[in-house]
């Protein structure tokens, strides 16, 4: 234990010897230190060049993120670029958000997490307009075959129609909601409306469940066409208010209460229009005009013919 102590402290004085020699030392490269053999030099001041490098590179990488982080103006193509750069998982994920909605789970803070897009809402709107138009042609095509005193004509204009209804609605109504937010933000304390852009997502993904619900009205029973109505309505218009509810909650109970009873029946004429427009009964100006009356005059009654008396 001795013979151990006597070479403890024989090696710090050492060290210390080394250090009044060289009083440089300590600020000295671990590089340019002597050290003599068997002993460990610790390095005072090694560390700085190193830290200074990270620093670098750390402004380096911050200068990055910031130069991929401005967003260009509204007026270019950029911009809105941004709003299509979404993965088919995601548009999927999405779907599904909006087919199975249920109390607490925000589609917007759940789905979209701040990064809404486009690209999913305008091809729902777009295939739900082509199959709203094709399903109201196919239901005279099928009528005239179980009837064939219907005359069908192509009706293309119901291309149109659906087109400018469905991005109609899903544009003016959340642009019409999102300002009515935004005029009773002041209200609220706790969360703040959301974007034009996410109301938007969120319109364009509630309209998905009726695609395979205008296909299947393609059933010629009234009462289940209806019975698919009412369950794509309910689904649809619950994802709404779900995720409503986490911001008008915060405003009056009256507000609330008037504010998601008007998106439900805004909604709710959406699906019934659609319903009678496109799948109406046939006019009468569709159905096979019937057989004209013989216009010839009607036969004159002549008085019989006196009959020769025979002689």
């Amino acid at each position: 234990m001795a013979a151990a102590d006597e070479l403890a402290f024989h090696e710090f004085e050492e060290a210390s010897n080394l250090l009044a020699e060289t009083p440089d030392a300590a600020t000295a490269s671990g590089s340019d230190q002597l050290t003599p053999q068997g002993h460990v030099a610790v390095v005072v001041d090694s560390g700085g060049s190193y830290g200074a490098e990270e620093e670098a590179e750390e402004s380096d990488r911050t200068a990055l993120l910031q130069e991929e982080k401005q967003q260009p103006g509204f007026w270019t193509f950029g911009y809105y670029q941004s709003f299509f750069d979404v993965d088919t998982s995601q548009v999927l994920d999405r779907i599904r958000g909006s087919l199975l909605p249920r109390p607490g789970h925000n589609f917007v803070r759940h789905h979209l997490r701040n990064r809404p897009d486009l690209y999913g809402p305008f091809w729902i709107c777009a295939t739900l307009a082509f199959v709203l138009a094709v399903t109201g042609n196919l239901t005279l095509v099928l009528a005239q075959r179980r009837d064939p005193s219907i005359h069908y004509s192509p009706q293309f204009h119901k291309v149109t129609v659906a087109g400018v209804t469905i991005y109609c609605y899903v544009w003016l109504v959340p642009l019409a909601l999102w300002g009515f937010l935004r005029w009773r933000k002041g209200v609220r304390e706790r969360m703040g409306p959301y974007t034009f852009l996410e109301t938007v997502c969120v319109y364009g993904y509630s309209l998905f469940v009726f695609i395979p619900t205008v296909v299947l009205w393609l059933i010629p029973v009234p009462w289940l066409q209806w019975l698919f109505g009412a369950l794509a309505l309910a689904l649809s218009a619950a994802t709404l208010v779900f995720t409503l509810w986490p911001v008008v909650r915060e405003d009056t109970r009256l507000v609330a209460a008037v504010l998601l009873s008007t998106v439900v029946l805004l909604h709710a004429l959406l699906a019934v229009g659609c319903k009678f427009y496109f799948f109406r009964p046939l006019p009468l100006e569709h159905l096979a005009p019937p057989l004209q009356a013989s216009s010839l005059p009607p036969k004159l009654l002549l008085p019989p013919t006196p009959r020769a008396k025979a002689t």
